[in-house]
Formats: C-alpha cells, sequence, structure tokens
C-alpha cells in the first residue's frame, strides 16, 4: 500500500504582462529559480508559486495569495523600501491586527492579484 505524501503545493498565479510581473516578484522579494514555457518558479525560502504568462479576464482581480511570515513588520518594510507602490501603481493596504490572531496588509500585485501578508500573533 502506498502512502499518500505531499511534497508540495503551488498556486499557478495569473500575469496580464509576465516580463512586470517577473520584475515585481523580484524586487518584492521572490527568487526566480526558473523560467520556460511561459512559466516561472518565484520562491522564498520554502514558500513558492508558480507565475503563469497567462490571464483570463477578471481571473486575476479575483485570485489572493497568503504569506504566512515570522516578522510582517520586515516585510511591510521591504515592500516599502522597493518602492513597489510607485514603481508599478500597484495598491498597498494598510497593516491591521485581525480578529482571527493575525496582523498582516495586503498589497495587489500589477495584475491586481491581492497578496494577504501576515504573521500570527498568537
Amino acid at each position: 500500500m502506498s502512502e499518500l505524501n505531499v511534497t508540495e503545493i503551488k498556486a499557478f498565479v495569473p500575469s496580464k504582462d509576465f516580463k512586470t510581473s517577473k520584475q515585481f516578484y523580484k524586487d518584492m522579494g521572490f527568487t526566480m529559480a526558473s523560467e520556460g514555457g511561459g512559466v516561472a518558479y518565484f520562491h522564498v525560502e520554502k514558500s513558492s508559486f508558480l507565475l503563469q504568462d497567462y490571464c483570463a479576464e477578471g481571473f486575476a482581480e479575483n485570485f489572493m495569495m497568503h504569506l504566512l511570515v515570522k516578522d510582517v513588520d520586515a516585510w511591510w518594510d521591504k515592500i516599502n523600501q522597493a518602492n513597489l507602490v510607485e514603481n508599478y501603481g500597484v495598491k498597498l493596504f494598510p497593516m491591521e491586527d485581525q480578529p482571527w490572531k493575525m496582523r498582516d496588509f495586503c498589497l495587489a500585485d500589477p495584475s491586481g492579484v491581492l497578496w494577504r501578508i501576515g504573521q500570527n500573533t498568537d
């Protein structure tokens, strides 16, 4: 009997402008480990996703990623120091303490994908 072991799960994140999105994620702090066939593999530590050179109408604006981090203030500082809002015209939402015991903020990427970046407070 085989065991149903899982080694990883990755989302395919849509992009409207593949070149711009790739640079955005590099500037955000992700490493692009590989690219080919319209897909780029990004990671930071053990977390990863696949950026695709494809976006169905309205899909990106209804797509959300959640990044759980140890130090949300460090990510906030990194995003602000990288001037992502100014350089890419994206939206950065204020830091909030959530009732589900998390401190987080949201950042929309150049395609409209919403990233919720937070740390547990408990």
